[in-house]
């Protein structure tokens, strides 16, 4: 099938629950019945463009997982093992639960800091991180290409640098753009000149809008991978002097927790879809564990109070899912070294699962 609104050809030769995966619907939160997935794909309760696509004989198995164990981006240890800790988490039998088998497709290969220089101050580790940012891109494009969402597992949030370029590489192909929703307590918009720290987790949505190294910036030769003005920060509450610059020069619409106090997360969010959805075909979403405030979220290498309470996390993610028009998402920084009982893994869990489609009646 091909689905057009306004001139944009969204999917084709998608139904069921592939076409509600790649777009960030999930089925109706029931777990298909043995010997009839093969047989039925579960509905959506509401569909992009309001056209229900034909359903055939397709298995509900249309999310590819790929961890991504990376740490060379920050200076705390222990988060190359939140993808592991996150699958302990059981997050492939969880999203069974509502319908999919996800293909979990392993761990990008990444070097490990104790066997490398750590290279320049300003930007540490930087040429491996461009190597495991590109195996990671080949990997989503791969997933895409495949009709299938990937969902990255972190790993630092400079494994977004990867992620995005995949995403973005593969609509390209298909002379489209993507939008992108960047979820945490930090803006990420530091250059080398600008980082205090020189850790490269503090640069990520600046390299995707163009604005860095060109190791990371120009990843498949062109950049920026997303169009700052479709670009939308939501949650900020730290952010460094200098890097303040960055987010206005570039025309990133951000999204503070005043905001959301003043404005309440539903109204910020409409007005993040809007922008991030508005001639794209669709979003990707970086989800950084660190947005939530760590009486919720211990394990992160970075938390900052006053973050997102229980709910509104969740209230984020369900609404992206009622928006429909997420094509990928990530999450990053769990930290299971400095976690309590995995309890942050958790909740990435949970957040995925609100993202997918899980609800409570």
């Amino acid at each position: 099938m091909e689905l057009v609104e306004s001139g944009h050809a969204i999917l084709e030769g998608l139904s069921g629950t592939a076409y509600c995966a790649l777009v960030g619907r999930g089925p109706t939160g029931t777990r298909p019945a043995a010997g009839r997935a093969a047989l039925q794909a579960p509905p959506c309760d509401k569909l992009v463009h309001g056209t229900p696509p034909p359903y055939t004989d397709m298995h509900p198995s249309h999310i590819a997982i790929i961890g991504a164990p990376l740490d060379l981006g920050q200076g705390r240890r222990g988060v190359d093992m939140g993808p592991s800790a996150i699958r302990v988490a059981n997050l492939n039998r969880r999203l069974l639960d509502i319908g999919y088998h996800a293909d979990d497709l392993g761990n990008v290969p990444v070097d490990q800091p104790e066997s490398l220089p750590e290279g320049p101050a300003r930007a540490k580790y930087l040429p491996q991180i461009a190597l495991a940012c590109k195996r990671l891109a080949l990997m989503v494009d791969g997933a895409l290409t495949k009709k299938k969402v990937p969902l990255v597992l972190g790993g630092d949030h400079s494994v977004a640098v990867g992620t995005v370029a995949g995403v973005s590489r593969y609509f390209r192909r298909k002379k489209q753009e993507i939008g992108l929703i960047w979820i945490d307590a930090h803006a990420d918009m530091n250059t080398p000149e600008s980082s205090p720290s020189g850790n490269v987790h503090g640069m990520p949505l600046a390299c995707c809008v163009g604005l860095g190294p060109p190791e990371l910036t120009n990843l498949f030769g062109y950049a920026p991978k997303v169009n700052p003005r479709k670009t939308v920060l939501v949650g900020l509450r730290d952010v460094d002097a200098l890097e303040r610059g960055h987010v206005r020069e570039t025309g990133v619409r951000a999204f503070t927790m005043r905001d959301i106090d003043e404005r309440g997360l539903r109204s910020v969010m409409d007005e993040a879809f809007r922008i991030a959805t508005e001639d794209t075909a669709g979003f990707h979403l970086s989800f950084d564990m660190d947005w939530i405030d760590p009486q919720f979220a211990p394990g992160v290498g970075t938390p900052v109070r006053g973050g997102a309470t229980y709910r509104e996390a969740h209230l984020a993610m369900e609404l992206i899912c009622d928006n429909g028009r997420m094509v990928s998402m990530e999450v990053v920084e769990v930290n299971p070294v400095i976690d309590e009982m995995n309890r942050t893994a958790d909740l990435a869990v949970e957040v995925i699962l609100s993202a997918m489609g899980k609800k409570i009646l």
